[in-house]
């Protein structure tokens, strides 16, 4: 099958996947649906039907390139100041180290099941071990939004689970850019060898400069589809100056977001887009993943990927409400708010496939542990954020429901014992015209009215004039 011929292929089923499946899927089972994606992509790859040469797969790099910049700028993107100052402090504090702790721990443990199974010295088994902690980090919002919709900032439960999703985000961008820096080789091009925080510092300088450009040429623009293509130019050069550096396209876009995110007056617009190209590219991200993948049936390979989920759960499980107790914010969020960070999506796909793609060492190991914790967990993280978040979301509702039925009951009873105390009754009848009646009877009645009124007058006045006289 030819190249043109397979890219409108998956961009077929990017789009039926994107507006059937997932939206059918979360409104009726609470499903989120899109790792099923991986496993077409492994029956369309040369290990099965073969549908995907190595050569399609090369054509494709650039599309993959511009699905991991996406999903990076789609971090970054949400990550508003005016709106990040009006969160508690310790929403921030119980995310950073849940964060911390989650890359800490899974690090570790796949640092010791490196160097066991690989025999490997510590040194060697560091880096894919950082690389597994960096993904592991990352949880899937996809969970919060089919469980929740936009509900998520009145209630502190909520509130806790997204900016721990932003942060998750955040860390897990920053420590898998930061290794790509770190393992980066000298250019031939320089005089000198950069540093690896020089590589750093030009990967968030290729951020700013894309934000900036696109702020300064679009940052007033409201039409979708000059959105479309400017945001997707804008991340098109972000990424892939940041791949042909062989530096993280992740992390230029992310500083890319983070700059449109508070320097547009208006970045609703942008936001819009984003959202709306951010799915069809993360499901042609699994494809791609998925014809990529050599998964191998190797003992060691099962203990790397046993320690990365069983490490990783214990960090969001225990980890979240060791923190929570110590800082005694159980009454406000619980202590089981961690279920809702197990999900892992498009973020964690991103972050392993340009791990894979690169000559890092490792990287089918790595990208399978990735794998095997989104098709475990993805489809069920609707279901964890609302197990995690109904209990303490209950009371609240209990407690607004009495309190509008006991609202409306006083209502009741004042308004029957004292008639008219609802004001405006009278004033939102209509008028009698709308009844029926002509407005020239309308006219008639008043001027009967009126004259009745004079001669009511009329009557009372010689009434009144013998009592005056009499006295």
């Amino acid at each position: 099958m030819t190249t043109p011929l397979l890219l409108i292929l998956v961009a077929a089923m990017a789009f039926l996947a994107t507006h059937v499946a997932y939206e059918w899927l979360a409104k009726r089972l609470l499903i989120v649906s899109g790792a099923e994606y991986l496993v077409l992509g492994v029956l369309l790859g040369p290990q099965v039907t073969g549908l995907f040469s190595p050569a399609a797969l090369d054509a494709f790099q650039p599309l993959v390139i511009l699905g991991i910049g996406w999903m990076g700028i789609a971090t970054g993107i949400p990550l508003r100041l005016t709106q990040l100052v009006r969160v508690p402090a310790v929403t921030y504090r119980l995310a950073l180290v849940e964060g911390v702790v989650t890359i800490a721990l899974v690090s570790a443990g796949a640092a010791s099941a490196f160097s066991y199974g690989f025999q490997l010295d510590r040194a060697a088994a560091l880096i894919p071990a950082i690389a597994l902690g960096a993904i592991a980090v990352a949880s899937t919002p996809a969970g919060l939004d089919v469980a929740f919709g936009g509900r998520r900032r009145s209630v502190p439960i909520l509130q806790q689970i997204e900016v721990a999703h932003g942060m998750d985000g955040l860390l897990g961008v920053l420590a898998f850019g930061g290794l790509i820096a770190f393992v980066h080789d000298s250019s031939p091009l320089l005089i000198r060898s950069l540093t690896t925080t020089e590589w750093i510092v030009v990967t968030l300088g290729i951020g700013a400069l894309g934000g900036t450009l696109f702020h300064l040429f679009l940052g007033n623009e409201e039409s979708p589809d000059r959105l479309v293509i400017a945001l997707g130019g804008a991340v098109i050069l972000a990424s892939g100056a940041a791949a042909y550096l062989d530096l993280s396209p992740a992390l230029a876009t992310f500083v890319m977001g983070l700059i449109l995110a508070n320097s547009l007056r208006r970045p609703g617009p942008v936001t819009d887009v984003l959202r709306s190209g951010e799915r069809p590219l993360y499901y042609v991200l699994l494809v791609m993943a998925g014809v990529s993948w050599r998964p191998e049936s190797n003992i060691v390979w099962w203990l790397v990927i046993g320690h990365y989920l069983i490490l990783r759960t214990l960090a969001k499980l225990w980890g979240t409400g060791i923190v929570t107790w110590l800082n005694r914010a159980q009454s406000r969020v619980g202590l089981d708010w961690g279920r809702a960070l197990i999900g892992q999506g498009r973020l964690t796909i991103a972050l392993a496939l340009d791990y894979s793609r690169r000559d890092l060492p490792y990287g089918e190991v790595v990208f399978t542990c990735a794998a095997v914790s989104v098709l475990f967990t993805e489809f069920f993280a609707a279901r964890f954020v609302r197990s995690a978040a109904e209990p303490l979301m209950l009371p609240l509702t209990q407690l607004t429901a009495t309190t509008e039925a006991v609202a409306g009951s006083v209502t009741d009873t004042v308004t029957h014992a004292i008639p008219g105390f609802l004001r405006g009754d009278r004033e939102d009848q209509p008028p009698a015209y709308l009844d029926g009646a002509t407005a020239e009877d309308v006219g008639d009645e008043r001027s009967a009215d009126g004259a009745d009124g004079a001669d009511g007058r009329q009557q009372a006045t010689p009434t009144s004039l013998p009592a005056a006289e009499d006295r």
